[in-house]
This record gives structure tokens, sequence and C-alpha cells, in this order.
């Protein structure tokens, strides 16, 4: 099955080519142009410092540059990986911006990492150096290393750590990585296995930018209201690289919370927010939700927004969230139309440049007669400039990522009137008495019964049916519901197959740090 092709994203009159995505060659050659014809103008507010102030792009420019030649300074050779892990601010900006304009590789990590999984990182990696904000981190990053690591502050204060020895300082050259040099290698979420890194290029994250700024229409008078992590790749790839690109501004906050989001895009004149589902659950429940309204453009994405959340947001605000859907190994893959209906529960569409598929397997012959045609689904597969080079040292996992030049995202899909339903994760998918059940669609039915919050479907092991449906249920209220009302109501609406067989009650479900359910946590 095929979505609608990437042109009907496109503006009226455009004649963009795929080709045209990369033509620029690297980010830091793009924005280093974009910052010289715009030098005074406004990019980045750093609203955690201790006297906030808007950084223009020329001084922007000029920090980078100084910092990549620190960086070089510490023996840094172009290629060297360099682990970054920090929270949001202008001094970790700088020093990712500067790490790719000196042809460094950037390694971004979430800072909440424990010791065991900073490690795993460290030793599948080998970076020449971190920056971290936690001092402390510095002797957990010399125990993992198996080579020399020198260990610094955003500021590129050293903390810990020794330089690789082989000489002298080499000059750096700016901006000189080609389209095809490695510029981030960013590691999977690890919700099932270990994080493996996923390699993407110059050319990648450039396309990827290109992509984003016009299919969301991104001009250079927005400013974004930015409380995502910057280590991941919503963060980062979508919403910082992006507005740096376009000659916009970006308002960095700390953290999310709802007063602070709103109250930034009140002060600060915002017309673009990004976030995940849980933030817009918390903007939802609160009573400035309608201050959403002033936002030319809000976006979901990192994980699956329930459809009556799209709506009461659109009830409240008058504004219609944008969902979208990417992955580590993809970056920006499909996306609802800017122009056009925005549809809960569907992720539209491919970005132009990419192609997007959705592969069916054959219906088995004891399909059961009343399960619905789409419920059916298949795999996503993507190509296009966005998508990943490969996994880092890892040539069978990246062997096995790929058929005929289609990256397999492990994501189930039906595609719908050419937009794309997503269904849950491949492996994600509960077979029970040998047939597929789809978490997504039972969680969906369940999220309708006023008494529950919040839900997650997992299989659980049964002698008889090989498995069969659980419930992960948060009560909305201090009582549970009861849970015989509970199974009736979904007998109501989904197949015998389908319908969940347990329902275990929980205080929270876990996730990771951009809102996905830890699955493998609850079973």
């Amino acid at each position: 099955m095929h979505p609608r092709p990437w042109r009907a994203h496109l503006p009226p009159g455009s004649e963009l080519q795929a080709e045209d995505l990369s033509a620029r060659r690297s980010l830091p050659r793009a924005w280093a142009q974009t910052w010289g014809s715009r030098p005074a103008d406004p990019v980045l507010l750093d609203t955690s410092a201790a006297e906030p102030r808007w950084c223009a792009a020329g001084e922007l420019d000029d920090m980078t540059r100084r910092r990549a030649v620190e960086l070089g300074s510490l023996g840094l050779r172009r290629g060297d990986r360099v682990l970054w892990s920090t929270a949001s601010s202008l001094s970790a900006v700088v020093a990712n911006i500067a790490a790719l304009r000196a042809g460094l590789i950037v390694v971004p990590v979430n800072p909440g990492y424990t010791e065991r999984e900073l490690a795993h990182v460290v030793r599948d990696v080998h970076p020449a150096a971190a920056i971290v904000d936690e001092r402390h981190r510095a002797a957990a990053l010399s125990r993992a290393a198996r080579d020399a690591i020198i260990v610094t502050t955003p500021d590129l204060e050293v903390v810990g750590g020794t330089a690789r020895g082989g000489g002298e300082a080499e000059p750096v050259v700016l901006d000189a990585a080609g389209p095809d040099d490695v510029a981030l290698i960013a590691y999977t979420s690890g919700t099932t296995g270990a994080p493996k890194g996923a390699v993407l290029t110059h050319a990648n994250l450039l396309a990827n930018s290109e992509s984003i700024a016009v299919t969301w229409r991104w001009r250079a008078d927005d400013r974004l209201v930015h409380a995502l992590p910057i280590f991941h790749g919503h963060g980062l790839c979508v919403a910082l690289y992006t507005s740096l690109l376009t000659g916009a501004s970006a308002v960095l906050l700390p953290r999310f919370d709802v007063d602070g989001v709103l109250d930034a895009s009140a002060q600060h004149r915002a017309s673009l927010f990004f976030g995940v589902p849980t933030m817009y659950h918390r903007l939802a429940a609160s009573s400035r939700v309608g201050e959403l309204g002033r936002l030319r453009l809000a976006v979901s994405g990192s994980a699956a927004l329930r459809p009556e959340l799209h709506r009461a947001i659109s009830e409240s605000a008058g504004t219609e969230v944008l969902e979208r859907y990417g992955m580590t190994e993809t970056l920006m893959a499909l996306s609802n139309p800017y122009d056009g209906e925005r549809r809960p529960g569907r992720v539209g569409f491919p970005f132009p440049g990419v192609e997007a598929r959705v592969e069916v397997s054959e219906p088995a012959d004891s399909e059961p007669a009343d399960s619905e045609p789409e419920g059916v689904g298949g795999e996503v597969l993507v190509r296009g400039p966005s998508v990943f080079a490969g996994y880092w040292e890892r040539p069978a996992a990246t062997e096995a990522g790929f058929v005929d030049g289609w990256f397999r995202t492990g994501d189930l899909a039906v595609v719908e009137d050419g937009y794309v339903r997503l269904l849950g994760r491949s492996t994600e998918v509960v077979i029970s008495g040998g047939f597929n059940v789809y978490p997504a669609e039972v969680e969906d039915v369940l999220l309708g019964h006023p008494a529950v919050s919040e839900v997650a479907v997992t299989g659980v092991p049964s002698d008889e049916w090989g498995e069969v449906v659980c419930a992960w249920v948060v009560p909305d209220g201090a009582a549970p519901p009861d849970v015989g009302t509970l199974l009736a109501y979904a007998a109501e609406r989904l197949a015998p197959y389908k319908r969940p067989r347990q329902v275990r009650f929980v205080d929270t479900l876990p996730r990771n740090a951009m809102g996905k359910v830890r699955r493998s946590e609850l079973r």
C-alpha cells in the first residue's frame, strides 16, 4: 500500500526536486550562509541563563567559530567522535554546532543515563572526547573508555581524562565536511534491547531540515518555543537545526511545564511549538489551553497522539495539532499536511524527497471473518535522502534493516485514503490463538472509557493461546474501575480475539525520555 506522494506537501507553484534538498552540502555550510546574510537577527534565547538575552546570528557564528578552534586545540581531529550529553542551554548548542563545523562526529546522549547505560555507548563508539554538564560524570566516562578520553563542560573547561596523543593539534578548517561525511551517531532509544548507533551523514541532516522547512512553511520570522530534550532527535534535528537553517529564532526552555511554555509563547510572540503527547495532555488539562490558538503551528511527535486528545485541543484552542512520524534512523518520514486536513490518529504521508510504502503480508487462511480489513496491516518501509547510512559497526544489523534500498522501520500501519495510520511495533504485536492483535487498536478503544487515564497493551504467555491480551491501566481517579465493566466495554467494540483477557492496574506507565512506553518493563 502506498500513501499519497510527497509532492502533495508542496506549496502551489513549487518545483522542488528531491536532489535540491542536499544542494547546500551540509548544515554547517548552510547555517553559515544564513548567519552571514542576517547577522543582526536574534536566533536563540537561553532562558536558563542568569541574565537571559538574545544571541544574534552573527554572534552565534563567531562563538561557534572560536569554539571549533578550541576543540582543535584539545587535540581533536576531523572524524573523531565527541559524546555530547547536556541539558538545553546556549553553551550546549554552541558546543554541538562547533563540533560539526570542525568536522567532528557528535554522539548525543541522554544526560539522565545511568553509568551502565553511559558505559555501553562509550565502549561502542570509542569517543575521543565528551562534553557534559555534570562534572562528576568524568570519572565514569574514564572508567568506561578503553582509549584516552578528554572530558569537558559545554564551555570546554577540561574536567577529566586526557587527550589522545599524536603530535600537535591540526588546524581546524571550518565547514569542510562533505555530504557523505558522518555528522551524528544517534543511539536508538533501546526499548527492545541495547541501543544501536544510527549513523547520520551531513546530507541526511541537511535534507531532513530542508524538507521540514518546506512542509511546515517555516520562515525567518517564525519563533519556536523549544521545551524538548535537546539531546533527542526531535529537539535537536527537527526543532533546533531547522530553526537555525531557516533563520528563525527559538526560545530555549530548560524543561517543559505548562505555564512556562505558555508564558514564553505570549511574552516572545511565538508562532511555533513542538511537543510530545504527554506535553499536549498536560496543556489540554490546563485552563490556559486556549492560548495555543495564538500559534501558527503546533506539532506532535515521538509517540502516538490519541485522537480524543487531538479533538479536545482543537475544540478548546481552535488549533489543529499537526501529527508527524519519524525515528532515529529515518529522521522525519511522514507528516500530516500543513495545508489540508490533519486527521486525528493519522501521521499523514511522506515528507518531500521521502518515499514510503506499507508492505502487507497475505492474511492467514484462519483470519476471523469479522476482523476489519484495515486491521491486517503491514510494515512501513522508507527510503530517501534523510534515511541513515546504517548502524555503527553493526553490518549484520544494517543488512537486516534494509531490503532493496528500503529501510524496514519495524512499525506496522495501514494506509487509509492516502494517510498512514500506525498500528504499533512489529515486536509489540500480540499473537493470540494464531491471530495478530495490534496494541494501538486495543489501547484506543480502552482510552474511550471515562475511568481510564492511560493504558498500554502487551501479550502475556498462555499455555492455551500462546499469548493473551493484557491491558495495563492507569485509572482516571482514586479508585480503579470495575474490571468486569471495563472488559464488557471492550467486548462491545472489539472482535473476540482482540479483547483483553487480563487487566492490571498501575500508578504509572514506564516511559523513555520522549514519552514512549517501555512495554518490556510491563511484561
